[in-house]
């Protein structure tokens, strides 16, 4: 398979495709910032090799074939990051740019290894799961931050947002995975969210606590 054919599946899975619900083309494209008509000969090749179903005006989801290689990949590019983070020293906003050069490397017995190496992971450093070598993975409990009431408390697990402007604004503002939040106040106006975490507290938007996920405390 080519680099682009590995991504198509890749963002058809993250976009809901593994399931009976066909994706569309434009949905496709602007997450591969490309045209429908680019998508659609994608799509007539990916159906040719099994990896997906595809009828013209319906979309495109994933068949079971599609969904295992979908997932494959993956795996590999959540243990790479896991692998910059904790073997080289990346920093968490740096390691998806060379994660996604490195989930393209084809040795099964290399991608096995380091899964060995770092222990079997089960979630990447933006609080991800990563899949098995069957394809299996850990789901989480988990709500945004912004759909907590007042009062209401959780340990930060993930981020729905994994690009490097606001996983830095995290590190800024000292907020990281395992913190536990509380929410203090909710602000009428605009939803921002006034918080105590680890001893301190803090205001933040509400487009903030819209990309942060919290594991409610029971």
């Amino acid at each position: 398979m080519t680099r682009s054919e590995e991504n198509y599946l890749k963002i058809i899975f993250h976009l809901g495709g593994s399931d009976s619900t066909p994706i569309t083309t434009n949905a496709i494209a602007e997450q591969m910032e490309t045209k429908p008509s680019s998508v659609t000969d994608m799509a007539k090749k990916l159906a040719e090799k099994g990896l997906v179903n595809y009828k013209k005006y319906q979309g495109v989801s994933l068949t079971d074939q599609g969904t295992k290689t979908a997932l494959s990949i993956i795996r590999k590019h959540r243990l790479w990051e896991v692998f910059l983070v904790k073997k080289l020293d990346f920093s968490w906003d740096e390691v998806h740019e060379v994660a996604e050069q490195l989930e393209h490397i084809k040795s099964e017995k290399l991608i096995d290894k380091i899964d060995e190496l770092l222990e079997f992971p089960k979630f990447d450093p933006h609080g991800d799961p990563i899949p098995s070598k069957d394809g299996k993975f850990m789901v989480r409990d988990k709500q945004l931050l912004s759909e907590m009431p007042i009062g209401g408390k959780g340990v930060c697990v993930g981020v729905k947002d994994s690009s490097a402007p606001f996983l830095k604004f995290l590190d800024k503002n000292k907020i990281a995975l395992g913190h536990t939040i509380q929410v203090l106040e909710i602000e009428d106006f605009d939803q921002s969210l006034h918080i105590a975490m680890e001893g301190r507290e803090l205001h933040i938007s509400h487009q903030i606590a819209s990309n942060l996920y919290v594991k409610k405390n029971e």
